[in-house]
């Protein structure tokens, strides 16, 4: 019996994740048209952090932040888990002459090597993964493929939201317009900030500090603090 419910469990979040991918697929080229500057937040996360090697931009959408890294370091990663919204990222770099490495997948399971990334960015893209469980796989994910001295700046949206009216984290759908008034409903995962913080706490990451901005939550973070 607990086997047939673990099953139907894993069957369900795999069917989530599948509809996040495809909801992005949908509205890739419509929602990459309007996302076509970088954020302050990451600007000055990369300024502040910026250096040669390699760059990671998770959740890259059509790669405005991973054009930011490509400034500075010597190699960029962009991975997404929509293909469509690769398709977007791999244009902006054709026609803005920079170099990114495009990666479809799991922000749950990084096809990276360990210490491998010195900066990283993931921005807007934790909240839509659908279970605490797939969040903090990702979180752990990040730590494992950070350098020793690497850096990486998360965000997640937070209930300190304009729109929001909660003081603890919950699951919600936000919807996204397209053309000609089609609405098409988008996963998040609203964070208290309190439980951002102990998400990061109980995962394999290091957290430096942390603020709110934007009705976002952020935190800088590091891998894995070594041991022995």
């Amino acid at each position: 019996m607990a086997g047939d419910q673990d099953r139907e469990s894993n069957r369900d979040e795999v069917a989530r994740r599948e509809d996040v991918r495809d909801t992005y697929d949908r509205i890739a080229t419509h929602f990459a048209s309007t996302r076509e500057y970088a954020w302050p937040e990451v600007e000055a996360f990369v300024d502040a952090h910026a250096r040669d090697g390699v760059g990671l931009d998770l959740g890259c959408g059509n790669c405005r932040h991973a054009e930011l890294l490509a400034a500075d370091c010597e190699s960029v990663v962009g991975f997404d888990v929509s293909r469509g919204l690769l398709e977007t990222g791999r244009d902006r770099a054709r026609e803005r002459a920079f170099a990114v490495e495009l990666i479809q997948g799991d922000a749950a399971t990084l096809p990276l090597a360990e210490n491998s990334v010195d900066i990283a960015v993931y921005v807007a893209t934790l909240h839509h993964l659908p279970t605490r469980a797939a969040r903090r796989d990702s979180l752990d994910e990040l730590a494992r493929v950070l350098s020793p001295d690497g850096r990486a700046l998360v965000s997640a949206w937070s209930t300190a939201h304009d729109r929001f009216d909660a003081t603890e984290g919950f699951d919600t759908t936000v919807e996204w317009t397209l053309p000609g008034g089609e609405p098409v409903d988008r996963f998040y995962h609203i964070y208290a900030p309190d439980e951002f913080e102990a998400d990061l706490a109980d995962s394999d990451l290091a957290l430096r500090e942390s603020a709110l901005s934007s009705g976002n939550c952020y935190a800088t973070v590091a891998g894995a603090e070594p041991t022995g």
